[in-house]
C-alpha cells in the first residue's frame, strides 16, 4: 500500500489467513525474453543493439538473471550471446546470465567457449524432455535419458560451470521419472533444477504439488540445490501457477516481456514483478517497466493490445463518468495517491503512469470539465454542452483533435 491511510480504507481479503502462504521469503527472477521468449512464431529477433538495452533495462529493474540465449542453434546465436556475455562483464552488471543447451557435448562446448572468452561465468541451462508422452513420441528409453542427463551434467561442471538441469514437460511426467532424473543430475554435481510447465498444463494446484514434490527429491538427496520453475500461459495461468510455485518453495521463477514465447507465451515478466510487488515479496523500483515493455515490443514487432494489464493503453484509462467523477473527487481531497487507486487494483504510478480521463458516450459532465481544467480551459456551460452532445451522438471516445475542434465553433 502507498501508506497507513490507504491500509486503512482497503480491506484487504488477499491477506485474510494466508499470512502463512505468503512469506517474505525472497525470490530470484530469470528472464527469458532473449531465448525462450524468441521462440514464438510471430517475433522478430531483435538486433544486437535492441538485446544490448533489453539487457540493462532488466538490471535496472532489478531482474537476477537472464537466458542470454541457446549457442548451440547456430553462428548468429553465438555472437549474440558473446556480446550480450561481455556487456555483462564489461559493465560489471550485477545481473547473471544463463544458456540454454540440450543434453549434448555440442550444446554445452560454446557455452564453455564463450564463457572463457569474455570472462564471465555462464550458468549451462541444460535440458531434456521427461513425461511419458515425449518419451513415447521420441522413442527415448529411460536408460538413456539417465545416460545423457549423467554425461552432460558431468561435462558442464568438469568445466566449473554452474548447471541448471531443466526437465521439459515436468508437469506431465511420472513421480519415478522426476525423482530418478533429478537424483542423478544431482549426483553429477547439478546445484539447481528447474521444474517445467512446458505446455501450459498445469493449474495452481498442480504448479504447487509438483513443486514441493521436487523439494521432497532433493532433500532426500541431501544436497543443497535450489528450484526454479518456468511456466507456459496455454491455459491463461501463468502468473497464477507461477505464484503457486512460489508458495510451494521455488528459488527461482522465470518470464519473459509481454509473456512472448512459444505458442501464446510464456509468463509474462512483467506482471510477475507487479504481483510480486503487490503482495510485498519485491520491493524493486518499477518505474522503468513500461519503457522494459514498449523496447520488447518494438524490438520484436510483438503490439502491445490496448487492455494489457498495467502497460497497455487502456490500463490507466476512463471515460465512464462514474469511475472517472470518483477519480476527480479523489484528485480534489490533493492526495495523488487516493485518485490512483480509488478504480485501480495497481497504482499507475508504481510504473511512472498516471490516471487518465478521457471523453465518450459514457461520460458525464465531470469528464469535460476535468478535461477542460486539465488544459486550462474556462469550462463554461455552453462549451461543456457542445462536448456532451458530441461525446453521446458519438460510438467511441473522441479524441483530443475533434475536442479542440468543438471549442472553436463559434457559440451561439
Amino acid at each position: 500500500m502507498q501508506n497507513s491511510k490507504a491500509a486503512e480504507l482497503i480491506y484487504d481479503w488477499n491477506q485474510v489467513d494466508v499470512q502463512h502462504c505468503y512469506p517474505k521469503r525472497p525470490v530470484e527472477l530469470n528472464d527469458e525474453s532473449l531465448r525462450d521468449g524468441l521462440q514464438s512464431p510471430s517475433v522478430t529477433d531483435p538486433q544486437i543493439e535492441d538485446k544490448i538495452k533489453i539487457l540493462h533495462l532488466m538490471e535496472d529493474l532489478g531482474i537476477h538473471s537472464l537466458n542470454i540465449g541457446l549457442p548451440g542453434a547456430g553462428p548468429r546465436a553465438v555472437n549474440d550471446v558473446t556480446k550480450l556475455a561481455r556487456e555483462i562483464a564489461d559493465q560489471r552488471m550485477k545481473i547473471k546470465p544463463n544458456c540454454a543447451a540440450r543434453t549434448l557435448r555440442q550444446d554445452i562446448q560454446p557455452i564453455i567457449d564463450i564463457s572463457q572468452q569474455t570472462g564471465i561465468a555462464i550458468e549451462v541451462a541444460t535440458f531434456i524432455g521427461s513425461s511419458p508422452i515425449r518419451q513415447y513420441a521420441e522413442d527415448w528409453e529411460p536408460n538413456m535419458m539417465l545416460r545423457r542427463t549423467e554425461e552432460a551434467v558431468s561435462f558442464a561442471v568438469s568445466h566449473h560451470l554452474d548447471v541448471m538441469y531443466v526437465t521439459e514437460d515436468t508437469i506431465r511426467a511420472h513421480p519415478d521419472t522426476i525423482r530418478s532424473l533429478y537424483t542423478t543430475a544431482i549426483n553429477c554435481g547439478a546445484r539447481r533444477v528447474c521444474v517445467c510447465d512446458t505446455v501450459g498444463h498445469a493449474t495452481p494446484s498442480g504448479a504447487y504439488n509438483l513443486v514441493r514434490f521436487i523439494k521432497e527429491v532433493i532433500r532426500d538427496t541431501g544436497e543443497e540445490v535450489k528450484v526454479d520453475w518456468h511456466g507456459h500461459c496455454d491455459r491463461g495461468l501463468a502468473v497464477s501457477n507461477t505464484l503457486a510455485a512460489y508458495l510451494a518453495g521455488a528459488d527461482r521463477v522465470h518470464g519473459t516481456a509481454l509473456g512472448i514465447g512459444e505458442r501464446v507465451g510464456n509468463t509474462q515478466m512483467d506482471l510477475l514483478l507487479i504481483n510480486l510487488k503487490l503482495l510485498g515479496v519485491i520491493d524493486n523500483d518499477l518505474s522503468r517497466l513500461d519503457e522494459y515493455c514498449k523496447v520488447v515490443s518494438q524490438a520484436c514487432r510483438v503490439p502491445i493490445p490496448n487492455n494489457y494489464p498495467v502497460v497497455g493503453r487502456d490500463a490507466f484509462r476512463t471515460a465512464t463518468g462514474v469511475h472517472a467523477a470518483a477519480v476527480i473527487k479523489a484528485e480534489k481531497k490533493g492526495e495523488t495517491w487516493l485518485a490512483d487507486l480509488v478504480y485501480s487494483g495497481v497504482p499507475a504510478a508504481m510504473v511512472g503512469r498516471a490516471q487518465e480521463i478521457e471523453i465518450g458516450p459514457m461520460s458525464g459532465e465531470s469528464n469535460v470539465k476535468y478535461w477542460l481544467e486539465r488544459r486550462k480551459i474556462d469550462p463554461d456551460r455552453q462549451v461543456v454542452g457542445r462536448i456532451m452532445e458530441a461525446a453521446k451522438k458519438s460510438d467511441r471516445l473522441l479524441t483530443n483533435e475533434e475536442i479542440y475542434a468543438l471549442l472553436n465553433e463559434p457559440r451561439a
